[in-house]
């Protein structure tokens, strides 16, 4: 199994979170965006979107970092996607990360972080607009684990991995996430598990690599 990514992706941090998670062995294929290697004739062949991550077991080639995790989970046998009505209750809540929980945060990183790498200013019309998203959909979530430690009850998911990913660039987005106490409790649990901590600090370190390639043309944050 391979996973074609980066690791400063939050998508690509979810897959490679799942399958730490179960303890599946993959191998990690690092595609440079800032080198055009998603746009090769070869790797447009396997995904073509150009996007990370790209997954591939056998003639399996996946892309869309849901649908990996979801082959992984089954594939393992895992409870990460659990039985019974639980199974689509997860599926819901992955659903409506993609529709709507990330895509605030999917402006704020660009604005907040690429186009301040790249010496251009934050567009205060679209960060409000983001802003305003992550509020709406963010209350949503609080009020969802007011009652419960997981998103699909007293368990981890998908769901849960799905929706902890944005998160994982509140130091660049500067996102109001953590402003809302259940969401913050979550985080929390969600922070406590090995896999996540292995994944956040493989980013970290590949962020820290991405600033210093554009550090001579960074302005003031």
């Amino acid at each position: 199994m391979k996973v074609y990514g980066d690791r400063g992706s939050s998508n690509t941090r979810r897959v490679l979170t799942t399958a730490a998670y179960l303890g599946l062995e993959v191998e990690f294929v690092f595609l440079d965006l800032f080198s055009g290697e998603n746009r090769t004739p070869e790797y447009l062949a396997l995904n073509p979107n150009g996007t990370i991550p790209t997954f591939v077991d056998g003639d399996v080639v996946l892309f869309e970092a849901s649908a990996i995790m979801i082959y992984l989970a089954e594939q393992a046998g895992s409870s990460l996607l659990p039985a019974g009505i639980a199974k689509y209750e997860t599926l819901k809540w992955m659903f409506w990360a993609a529709e709507h929980f990330r895509r605030g945060p999917t402006v704020l990183i660009e604005q907040r972080f690429m186009d301040r790498l790249k010496g251009r200013a934050e567009n205060p019309t679209l960060v409000a607009e983001a802003l305003q998203a992550i509020h709406r959909y963010t209350a949503v979530l609080d009020g969802h684990l007011r009652t419960r430690r997981f998103v699909v009850g007293d368990a981890l998911s998908l769901a849960d991995i799905d929706l902890a990913a944005p998160l994982s660039h509140i130091p660049r987005t500067q996102a109001p996430f953590l402003e809302y106490p259940h969401v913050a409790a979550w985080y929390e649990r969600i922070n406590a598990l090995a896999a996540w901590q292995q994944s956040g600090a493989a980013q970290e370190r590949r962020i820290a690599e991405i600033e210093r390639l554009f550090s001579p043309q960074r302005v003031p944050a």
